[in-house]
């Protein structure tokens, strides 16, 4: 894994894949590569304006790139059934869950639930569950989940997964990156009991450049803090173009393993793809039954009878 690059890649020809939040960031680099190397990408965005100027973008840096644009709002359950209900292609080799908020003010989804615990990780869930089936028939397929360094901030609390009692924006950040790991791990579980060999792993960025850090504070207008965030961004965080290779590796590389967890090699922070240290809750097998339990209800979308 030392010095891993982009262009360690491996060859994608005739492999499919959906990255969610594709139009900016971490998620158009990582379909922008995944293109390059000959897959068939869906971006998966929810504004399709957005979405089709990254669409043109891409063209542009990769000619001949075999690309979809799909609209998606993982804010919106309905959104997410018409996605995966209008996905035709005849396999699914990769279904990286990137699109994400961070630290935004209080809000709700069009479901109800409270925004960033509703997009980050029941949106995914619900996506994922929809695509098993796609994913099931293809050999080797995998599931790479986008969490966060900022997870360590706060575990689940399973009686108070909407934050319904107090809302804290960071609290409720990391809780939602929290869940993605705990996810990821159930995941893992469920698929290795049902003898699959779909891959369920996660990765994440470090501290890179992109809009998800100045959404929160631009939102409110906060244009000083907003300054001080890009600046923040333009000498201590890493590119885009870093930040998304742990991702790429979990998502290409041989011999990644289920439940693995991938992100920069110097302290979570920036560098090289590595392993990456999670809290110790994020591998907590009561915590992800009970949190898979809940996010079926609150979902509708059940895996079938793919138990733990």
């Amino acid at each position: 894994m030392s010095g891993w690059s982009a262009h360690d890649i491996p060859d994608q020809g005739g492999r499919t894949a959906v990255v969610t939040g594709a139009n900016s960031g971490l998620g158009y680099v990582t379909a922008r590569e995944l293109a390059r190397k000959g897959a068939q990408v869906v971006l998966a965005c929810r504004s399709e304006a957005r979405g089709k100027a990254a669409v043109e973008r891409l063209a542009g840096e990769v000619p001949g790139a075999d690309v979809e644009l799909r609209p998606l709002d993982l804010g919106d359950l309905g959104s997410v059934r018409e996605f995966a209900a209008g996905l035709r292609h005849e396999r699914l080799d990769l279904l990286v869950n990137n699109a994400g908020v961070m630290a935004l003010p209080y809000g709700t989804t069009a479901d109800g639930f409270e925004t960033q615990f509703g997009v980050n990780h029941l949106g995914h869930f619900a996506l994922t569950g929809l695509l098993l089936p796609a994913l099931l028939a293809t050999p080797g397929a995998r599931v790479v989940t986008v969490s966060s360094m900022f997870h360590v901030l706060g575990n689940i609390d399973l009686h108070d997964l909407n934050s319904e009692r107090r809302y804290r924006r960071w609290v409720a950040y990391a809780r939602s990156k929290t869940a993605n790991l705990l996810f990821t791990h159930e995941l893992a579980h469920r698929l290795a009991a049902a003898g699959t060999d779909v891959v369920a792993a996660a990765a994440q960025p470090g501290y890179a450049a992109t809009n998800l850090q100045t959404a929160g504070v631009r939102a409110e207008g906060r244009r000083v803090a907003e300054r001080l965030v890009e600046l923040g961004n333009r000498v201590v965080a890493q590119s885009a173009e870093a930040g998304a290779l742990p991702t790429l590796y979990a998502a290409t590389a041989a011999g990644v393993r289920p439940d693995s967890f991938t992100g920069p090699s110097l302290a979570m922070w920036r560098g090289a793809p590595a392993p990456s240290w999670r809290a110790p809750w994020t591998v907590d097998d009561r915590a992800g039954e009970l949190l898979w339990a809940e996010s079926e209800r609150l979902t509708g979308v059940s895996y079938g009878g793919m138990a733990a």
